[in-house]
């Protein structure tokens, strides 16, 4: 097999007190499971890697089972590819270049998710912000920043993501990932 290289996005780390992965750990960590290139980006669980072996899902699940072994909790990891992360940020339905990077967000989902899931919520009762739907993300325009974003606090209930690990990055980080993966 190819080597790819890949992100790797952890959920709810060093945020609100708990879950704490040092970023040095968790460098060591996938250097320690046989990944190369490893880096890591920001304190929020953003890391870079090089695999010779699986496929998403299972880097996702052999990253997951060595942090809960290693720091003595689960945290829910989505692994993607690089022309994975590339499509993403070139399919943005909103000028993202015309935007400040603190108004676009992007949710990434582990499975795909469609219209339905979201049914509930009138995005004209949200206007100016508004989201779409991609290829197992969701882009997220909240022009106040996603602290004020009352559809960001909607998309955001347990009964929207049932099923799924969602995860989001803000559009620098998004763009910061495409780089750092770049093949």
């Amino acid at each position: 097999m190819a080597i790819k290289t890949y992100a790797a996005l952890l959920r709810g780390i060093n945020v609100g007190g708990h879950k704490k992965v040092p970023m040095a750990d968790l460098r060591a960590l996938l250097e320690g499971l046989g990944h190369g290139g490893v880096r890591t980006y920001l304190q929020s669980g953003n890391a870079v890697f090089t695999a010779d072996h699986g496929d998403e899902e299972s880097l996702a699940a052999e990253v997951r089972a060595a942090i809960e072994e290693r720091f003595g909790f689960a945290v829910d990891v989505i692994v993607r590819d690089s022309a994975y992360l590339k499509a993403v940020a070139d399919a943005c339905p909103f000028p993202a270049a015309d935007l400040q990077p603190k108004q676009l967000h992007v949710t990434y989902f582990s499975a795909p998710v469609t219209e339905e899931r979201f049914a509930s919520l009138r995005q004209p009762d949200f206007l100016p912000e508004e989201f779409r739907l991609g290829d197992r993300v969701l882009y997220l325009y909240a022009p106040d920043g996603l602290g004020r974003s009352k559809l960001a606090e909607q998309l955001a209930r347990p009964a929207l993501t049932k099923g799924v690990v969602a995860t989001t990055r803000n559009w620098n980080t998004v763009t910061q990932l495409v780089e750092m993966t770049r093949d």
